[in-house]
Formats: structure tokens, sequence, C-alpha cells
């Protein structure tokens, strides 16, 4: 919404000196950068038009300055003692009153003076906040030094007559539009001769945006667990052969790794965001911002703060006063971005982003991250129903792919009903005992030594994927809808669902049994697992009691999630290892997973998964994050 605020001024009527008589009386004219392309005009009019108004494509941005350039703020209280997470997220670089970090200021977005030439000596000038004054502070360049302007502050003749640098920053970024919509209006007066003159500028704070997968993959970020969590050394195995990956596609970046409170969904526990605005050497000036799930018991999300948390780098948090029913729906893998696309009116250059929620309780995520999300502006969140899904995360069915179309993006969905028909291809073709997994298990034999026979004979697993199958065709009914996107933009992934590992009784009969509780088959996790093992897998889920609650309708991956990977460039993936039906020498899962991504102009690779997060009821990107280029202009299409 713009609003437009009307300029204060009138002519300062003070005696000319003879030298300044052919120029037009003194005015009060404060400028900012409107046209957003670094640079504060004071000598022509392209920053004129607009000063007082904001749209999406025009008006002055400046920075919720909440890194840390200088790492002083402390981690830690007295003796070494934990901070809490108020304590934690008080202290950045906007929670003093003096500019940190570089000379050059370059978290602070600029206004400026246009000089006042024949300013009388006696005159001077003050600077106040009338919009914004909370949250907005502005200091002066005096001297070379940055100084932070006060009730008290007064700008001399000659500095008038100069031409003033101001610097301005944000103490928070938006959180709820009705509090505050991220505006400030800063006025300058000019007083002389007992007559005024003021004018006025507004600036918005820079919306806080999640990544799209449009943009370049510059970083990965993954959990290392000690020697007691990691007892098998898989997920050391699994964060070498990560970065082995990355490397493969130019990722050259080292790997963020979180270690301190070995929670391995590093997915989950952040968000990746940023703000930019244009930086005064006319290049994007981007502040990376984790934001932290809406999960305060998650201890995981401290180390944002006190490992990740830096120059150029800040977290935000956002704690409803009460935890949601659903702990599962705060995790950021229900929160994923559909690339910049305009459709029925509505635009959206920065992506979109997509959450999920259970319909059929009517459960959503924290109220308070919807609002913070939704007050930006700019990505109005969708909502998807996950009520069909275990664990309940967007990420565990849909993604989106660059492609070289005209829209410059696909949408890749799990497709359940390609999952059943590989098996009942495989039957009619006389593979029919061809065992379901081909995984070794920690023992040396397969830990879930169902069959492709047994698996179609099951009452639940055809029920299941045809009912996910539905789920997920209502849901591209509401994505294509919402986009634009056609049956021909959409890449369909094999994938196969389940509400359990299966075993059997003696009669031949399905008994479920919890996921988390058996390897799988009839083989009960070993004691090293449930000891090491068990708890990290369960926290995806939530507590028993939630889990329990939805065991009889809720699903999870059965064959790993190919669909919830990475995409690590625009034309590399990297997926679960399938484990399925080995036939011919083939893992026939694996053959239709990466036909499926070549169609779509990829390269696959594959990691395994299966005992570090797919017993967990995850895969490789609930497990994993990634930091993405930020440097586009976020208003442009």
């Amino acid at each position: 919404m713009v609003v437009a605020l009307a300029a204060v001024g009138t002519a300062l009527a003070v005696p000319l000196s003879p030298a300044s008589a052919a120029e037009p009386a003194a005015r009060a004219d404060l400028r900012a950068d409107v046209n957003r392309d670094g640079q504060v005009d004071v000598g022509g009019s392209t920053d004129t038009t607009g000063e007082d108004t904001w749209s999406s494509g025009r008006g002055a941005v400046y920075l919720p300055n909440i890194d840390d350039d200088t790492k002083r703020c402390p981690v830690t209280g007295p003796g070494g003692r934990p901070l809490s997470d108020a304590k934690l997220a008080a202290c950045n670089d906007a929670s003093d009153t003096k500019v940190n970090g570089t000379a050059d200021a370059a978290d602070l977005a600029r206004i400026r003076s246009v000089p006042m030439r024949g300013l009388p000596s006696g005159a001077k000038g003050t600077v106040k906040i009338t919009t914004g004054a909370k949250q907005t502070r502005v200091y002066l360049k005096r001297a070379g030094n940055w100084v932070m302007i006060t009730p008290q502050t007064s700008l001399s003749a000659a500095e008038l007559r100069s031409g003033v640098e101001f610097g301005v920053e944000a103490t928070d970024i938006i959180r709820d539009t009705r509090k505050w919509d991220g505006r400030t209006v800063i006025r300058l007066t000019v007083t002389a001769g007992g007559q005024s003159t003021s004018d006025s500028v507004t600036l918005r704070v820079a919306p806080l945006l999640t990544h799209h997968h449009l943009q370049k993959t510059q970083q990965m970020m993954v959990t290392k667990l000690n020697r007691d969590a990691d007892w098998s050394g898989l997920q050391g195995k699994f964060v070498t052969d990560l970065k082995k990956e990355a490397e493969k596609a130019g990722i050259t970046r080292p790997l963020v790794t979180f270690d301190k409170y070995q929670d391995p969904w590093a997915q989950d526990f952040v968000e990746p965001a940023y703000v930019s605005m244009t930086g005064t050497n006319g290049r994007r000036h981007v502040m990376r911002v984790m934001l932290r799930s809406a999960q305060p018991d998650r201890e995981a999300g401290r180390e944002l703060f006190e490992k990740v948390r830096g120059r150029d780098i800040g977290v935000v948090q956002a704690f409803d006063a009460s935890a949601p029913a659903d702990w599962s729906l705060n995790s950021m893998g229900n929160l994923e971005t559909i690339p910049p696309y305009a459709h029925n009116g509505r635009s959206f250059p920065a992506g979109r982003i997509i959450m999920g929620w259970r319909k059929d309780s009517g459960e959503r995520p924290s109220a308070t991250m919807r609002t913070l999300l939704k007050s930006q502006g700019f990505q109005d969140p969708l909502l998807l129903d996950t009520s069909w899904l275990e664990v309940g995360h967007v990420d565990e069915f849909v993604q989106f792919l660059p492609a070289d179309t005209p829209r410059g993006w696909r949408i890749g969905v799990a497709d359940p009903e390609a999952g059943l028909q590989l098996l009942r291809d495989a039957k009619q073709a006389g593979h029919g005992g061809t065992k379901m997994f081909s995984v070794p298990g920690l023992g040396g034999s397969p830990p879930l030594p169902d069959t492709i026979d047994q698996a179609l004979a099951s009452r639940h697993l055809v029920s299941d994927n045809n009912m996910a199958a539905q789920r997920i065709a209502a849901n591209l009914e509401i994505l294509k809808r919402e986009t634009g996107v056609t049956d021909d933009e959409i890449v369909r992934v094999p994938a196969l669902y389940t509400r359990g590992s299966m075993a059997r009784t003696e009669g031949g009969d399905d008994v479920r049994v919890p996921r988390l509780t058996r390897m799988g088959g009839n083989a009960p996790l070993p004691d090293e697992v449930k000891e090491h093992g068990q708890q990290r897998w369960l926290s995806r889920g939530g507590n028993d009691s939630a889990r329990a609650a939805r065991a009889t309708v809720a699903t999870s991956a059965y064959v790993p999630g190919a669909v919830n990977g990475i995409l690590l460039s625009r034309d590399r993936y990297l997926a679960p290892r399938q484990w399925g039906p080995v036939i011919g020498g083939k893992d026939i899962f694996t053959q239709a997973v990466t036909a499926a991504y070549v169609k779509a102009g990829m390269k696959v690779s594959y990691i395994d998964d299966w005992y570090t997060y797919h017993l967990g009821m995850g895969e490789v990107h609930c497990g994993t994050n990634t930091l993405r280029d930020a440097s586009a202009a976020w208003w442009k299409p």
C-alpha cells in the first residue's frame, strides 16, 4: 500500500548577499535514494519524485541493522552460564547508539541535505523522526565520525551550506504491520531570521525475504554429531559425502557445521533469509538473516546466535506466547519458497512462501511467525494441506526446479502412483519375489526383507499411496491456481509413502509398527540404536503423543523421498539414495527418479541417508540447509 506524505516547506525570507542575489531563496531540501541506485542525487532530480511515498518498485530503503559486525555481543553470561534466548536476541549492532563495524558504515542507508548556499551565519537545523521513531536511528556525519542525532542535536549554518550526510538504520525487522509497517519519516527543519522551512523523506525498512531455487547455492549447512551420538560413524560419512557433492557442484565455500546441540535436522531449526539495499558503491549490500524456527524448546536455534551471527549475518526469532499444538509444523522444513512469478494481477518478484497446515484438524504453523512473514509485504505465505503427512512438512512432497522456459521454473512433486506402477510392472515381469529394499543392515543383512509381492499384497501400502496421490493432487491444484503453472510444467518423481513399517503375523496379516521403534520388517532396533540414535530421530516429528494421535492417518516416505533432496546448482540435484528393488543389477527406483530429473534438465547424484535421516522420517534436504546468492534486486521481476 502506497501512502503519500506531504512535505512541509515555506520559503525562508532572509536577505541575500549580492553574490547570491541571482539564486532562489534558500529552502530545506532533504533527499534519499528514492530510485535505489545507491546514490543520493542532490544536484539533479532523479531522487525527488516519490520521496514522500513508497511502493514495491520505488522509494528509499534502509536496513534493520541486526548483525554483529565486530562480534561484540556476548554468548554467555557471568561464569560462562548460558544466556536466555531473549538476551541472546537482544544484542546486535542496532542495540547500541554508535555505528559499529567498518568505516564505510555499509549497513546505514544515506540521506542528504541539498547545500543551502547563502544561508546566514545564525541559521541552524534540526532533524526529527516523525514516524517510526522507536524503530529508527539517524546518525550525522560530522568531522569524519558518525554521531547519533538526538533532540538536542543542532546543525550549524556552515554544515547546512555544505550539505549534510546522514546515515539511517532500523533497530528491527517488520514483525507486525498493525504495530509498525516499516516506514520512517525523517524531517529536516532549518530556521533563520525567525522563519523556518522544512522537508521530509520517507524510507521503508527492507523486507525480510526467504530464498528460492533460482538463486545460486553459495554454501551448505549441516550438523556434525559427536562420537556418542554418531556411534556408527554414518553421520560423519554423510557430512564427508555432502562436502564432496558440494565441491563437484562448484560450491567452494566450506560447510557451515552445527555441533553444539546435536540436532541433526539442520533444515528444521533455521530458515536462511536476507535483507538488502543498494549500497553506496552501486552494488547490492546484503545482510543474511537466520530465521530461527518458532520452537523455543529447540536449543539448536541458539547456535545461530552463538556461532553464526557476525558481520552481515543477523538472527531473528519469533516465538508465540504459548506453544502451538503441533510442534512439528513450526520446523522450517515446513517453509519453502516458490520462485518469482506474476499471475492474476498479483506479482511476487522475490518469490512466495508456502507452508503446510493440517486441514483435517485446523492446526496451523505459529501465528506469530505467519504474521511476521506476511508483514514483509512481498511473499504472502500460501498454506498447503499436509494433514496426510506424519511430520507435516511441505518439503516431503513438493519442490521447485529451475527451467529454461518463459516462467523460469517448474514444480517437482512426489508421484505415489508412479511408485506403485514401478512395483506392478516389476511383478508383471516376473520379479515379484525380489526384495523390496536393497539397503544393507547394520549386521550385514537387509533390514527390510519384504518382497515386491508382499508390499503389493499389503492391505495398507496401496491405500496409503492412493490417499497420498489424492492429497498431492489437491495441493497441486492450489499451486496451479495460484501460480498459473500448467501440467506441462510439472515434474513427477516416483515415490512411495506408508503409515509405518510393515510386519507380518504368522497368519500373514499386516501389523502396524510405529515407524521409529523398528528398523523395518521384523527386525527390532539394535540396543545401541535405541540408546544412541532413536531420540534424535524422533525429534523431527514432535513428541510421542502428537505422533501417536496422527499415526492412523498420516504417512511418511517408504522409499527415501527423492523430492526431499538438495538443488546444488541450476542443473545439479542431490537426491537420497533410493535403496529400492534391484532387478538386472539396477535399482528400479533409482532409474526412474534419474529419468524424471534428466528429462527436466538436471544431473542427478545420490547420497546415502537411510540410517541417518530416512528412518527418522526425513531425508537429505531435512538434514541440510543452503545459503544462496541474494545480490539481485528483490523489487525487480
